[in-house]
């Protein structure tokens, strides 16, 4: 098997096994790193009859198995995912399995976050070796008891079987297993073998999503348990002078009104912040409450006034600096090969276009929420967020505890996207319960959510090529962004290495308005850029578009280039599986193709949109991907995944605006900002590149070509190229509907 690029995580000792167990009911495995004596299990569980044990496998002596999922679930499936990849290897039936989210661990676990599409791609081989080094236990187990050389026996779907046919199940071994020492080189099992990774496997939670179990942060509450609504400056820039609470104390439930700050000032001071800390400095005010209802009726009810401490920004003087930085030269070179000015001065044509996106909120399903619960001995947090470690740490820091004293308790998340990656919302919560001395539960609005801060930033791409003899020879790609840029892996993606001369600068407007990753963060936005421009220069080179793509990647495929990221091979399979699959160039008269591709997230995929006009107006009717993630450990889920991407991709591009006036949000919930209807969302059909590499992620990379491979279709429908998101504004008045 092809060996993949991995961090340290990926190469650390995950076999230290504790083995101690209570009253040899149950044995047990940490998931991803050494299983401590001292670890507690998270919780128990309540449809089976099992003891407390120290460890993340428990098997009962009924044959039943409980596996506890380390990372955030956000609706990426990893918490169906991950513990099929145990079960996999250590060879159970899955509707045997039982599974259980668990809380966060440091001292067991490692990487326990749901950012950039990686818990599969880290956990893969980890928690393979964790399923098949139980296995090999049990196996010694019944091997000891028979008096029989282990490797004489054979284990399947629970039943270990000896030579003579003698069979005992994993639960009656159970207790002598929880004694034996830690194999070593235990043996994996061949791809072709598999029978759980590979099938289609129902979400784990699907039923009680269903019904409406409790399941996520907003649905988490204890005894004595209140309510805090937040009141925060309203617009970027502005801080607190003064209020008055005399209204909001007298709305039936609200116990008090306090005001929060002081805290997050004395952190930034320390300077222990990391990079999921996005807070203001402001004071805000805090109306605590019985219930949601009165605490936020409550805040209605709050008189404020805000005093300008920095300038109040607006999104057409973004657009001016933006533009000004694209047309100065004080600029960070990521990447250069070649010699670009040479290229251009040599070339027969050069073409250059600029392309813009806005700022864009996260819009989650499930409102920011956070429980905190914050006593003289110990901080209890639970709810939604993506970097629960990071998040303990800072309410660690910002309220003086040693970090062994918080726990973090880890809640299914209506919708992440990046947003809870910062831990905003988690470190006012701590804040407000430490005030007050009682559990309490943040909650948020709408509103609340789509002004608090954290966008995707404002940016704008210009690419500049150039054409000789009939030949794309160079490639100058500039990023002016607001607050930060591209990350550093970018500037090897597609079409680095393909064209000889290649340059990639990047600069930023430094502004007060809050932001940070959102889905594929900054390739959401370049992939249209560049995949529109590819299209263009397919045109100017009167060659097919997806054939230029294929001729590129000849250059790239056998590079001794280390920092390339993508595989030119990889790619091309991709390409010519989405070709053929979506019938390029062979559709009915009326039906119009664009087609764009695009590796993240160590993922490729491509795309082609189908495109009808309706009285003059582009539909969109199909969207056909390929996609190349390796082993597809859960097809169900996959897919899911690619289908969400695509349409998420789609509706932002063609109609998510949202701007800044006096630093104040133009939008505040979804009667003004616009999101894709269910009667405009196209079929989306997935095909998946068949081999044995480790699996990539799948939770974004979707969505970078989605956008592009639509851009193209529209302007294959209507011969107009559009340069900026969201399409409708290009559109101008025609309704692209599906």
């Amino acid at each position: 098997m092809k060996s993949q690029k991995k961090d340290n995580f990926s190469r650390r000792s995950f076999l230290k096994t504790s083995l101690l167990a209570s009253g040899g009911m149950l044995i047990g495995f940490n998931l991803l790193s050494a299983c401590k004596p001292e670890a507690i299990m998270p919780v128990d569980i309540e449809s089976l009859n099992f003891n407390d044990f120290n460890a993340f496998i428990k098997i009962s002596d009924e044959g039943y198995i409980t596996i506890f999922s380390p990372n955030p679930e956000i609706g990426q499936g990893v918490k169906t995912a991950m513990p099929m990849i145990i079960a996999e290897e250590l060879d159970v039936e899955w509707n045997k399995v039982n599974v259980v989210q668990g809380a966060l661990d440091t001292k067991n676990f490692q990487r326990q976050i749901a950012g950039g599409s990686q818990s599969i791609r880290f956990g893969w081989d980890a928690l393979r070796q964790t399923g098949a080094t139980a296995k090999q236990l049990l196996v010694n187990a019944a091997a000891a008891k028979w008096n029989v050389d282990a490797t004489t026996c054979k284990a399947s779907k629970g039943i270990i079987t000896n030579a003579n046919g003698d069979q005992l199940g994993y639960g009656d071994v159970v207790k002598e297993a929880a004694l034996l020492e830690v194999p070593d080189n235990v043996k994996l099992k061949e791809i072709k073998d598999f029978t759980i990774i590979g099938q289609e496997i129902v979400n784990v939670d699907i039923d009680k999503i269903i019904t409406g179990k409790p399941l996520f942060g907003l649905d988490y509450k204890t005894e004595g348990m209140l309510y805090a609504s937040v009141l925060r400056p309203p617009a970027f820039g502005q801080k607190l002078e003064s209020f008055d609470a005399t209204e909001a104390k007298k709305v039936k439930g609200v116990i008090d009104v306090i005001t929060i700050g002081d805290k997050v000032r004395k952190y930034v001071e320390s300077d222990k912040r990391n990079w999921t800390f996005t807070m203001a400095e402001t004071d805000k005010v805090v109306v605590i409450a019985e219930n949601t209802w009165a605490a936020i009726k409550g805040k209605k009810a709050l008189s404020a006034i805000w005093k300008s401490d920095s300038e109040l920004e607006n999104t057409a003087a973004h657009d001016k600096f933006l533009n000004e930085i694209l047309d100065g030269k004080k600029f960070n070179t990521r990447r250069e090969d070649g010699n670009i000015e040479q290229a251009f001065s040599d070339a027969d044509k050069v073409i250059e276009k600029t392309y813009h996106s806005p700022f864009l909120p996260h819009n989650c399903m499930e409102p920011m929420n956070f429980y905190a619960d914050v006593s003289s001995e110990k901080i209890h947090l639970a709810g939604p967020v993506q970097t629960p470690e990071y998040a303990a740490q800072v309410v660690a820091d910002l309220l003086g505890y040693d970090l062994e004293k918080v726990s973090v308790e880890m809640t299914r998340m209506g919708g992440g996207f990046g947003r809870r990656l910062y831990g905003d919302f988690v470190y006012e919560a701590a804040e407000i319960s430490n005030a007050i001395k009682k559990p309490v539960k943040l909650i948020s609005t709408r509103e609340d959510d789509m002004t608090m801060g954290v966008y995707r930033p404002s940016i704008k791409y210009r690419i500049k090529a150039s054409i000789k003899d009939g030949k794309v020879t160079g490639y100058y790609l500039k990023e002016a962004a607001i607050n930060g840029n591209m990350y550093g892996l970018i500037p090897n993606f597609f079409p680095a290495g393909c064209i000889p001369n290649f340059k990639v600068d990047t600069a930023n407007y430094k502004s007060n308005i809050t932001t940070g990753a959102w889905r594929a963060p900054y390739t959401n936005f370049l992939a249209f850029a560049e995949q529109s421009f590819f299209d263009e220069l397919a045109s100017e080179l009167n060659i097919d578009t997806i054939q230029l793509r294929l001729d590129l990647l000849q250059n790239v495929k056998n590079t001794s280039d280390k920092k390339i990221e993508y595989s030119g091979q990889r790619m091309e399979d991709t390409i010519k599986l989405v070709r053929e699959k979506g019938n390029w160039g062979k559709t009915e008269k009326g039906t119009y193709q664009g087609f764009s591709a695009y590796y993240s997230h160590n993922t490729h995929v491509a795309e082609i949109a189908e495109i009808v006009l309706k009285d003059g107006f582009p539909i969109v009717k199909k969207v056909t991907v390929a996609v190349d993630c390796g082993v597809v450990v859960n097809p169900t889920g996959a897919r899911n995944q690619v289908v969400g991407g695509v349409l998420d991709g789609i509706g932002h591009a063609m109609y998510a605006d949202f701007s800044f006036k006096e630093g104040k949000p133009d939008s505040q919930n979804f009667d003004t900002y616009r999101l894709i209807r269910m009667q405009e969302t196209p079929k989306v059909e997935v095909h998946f590149v068949e081999n044995n590499l480790s699996p990539t992620g799948l939770g974004e990379p979707g969505l970078p070509p989605a956008g592009g491979a639509v851009a193209n279709a529209i302007n294959a429908a209507l011969g107009q190229r559009i340069y900026s998101q969201p399409f409708i504004k290009e559109l101008k008045n025609s309704a692209v509907l599906g």
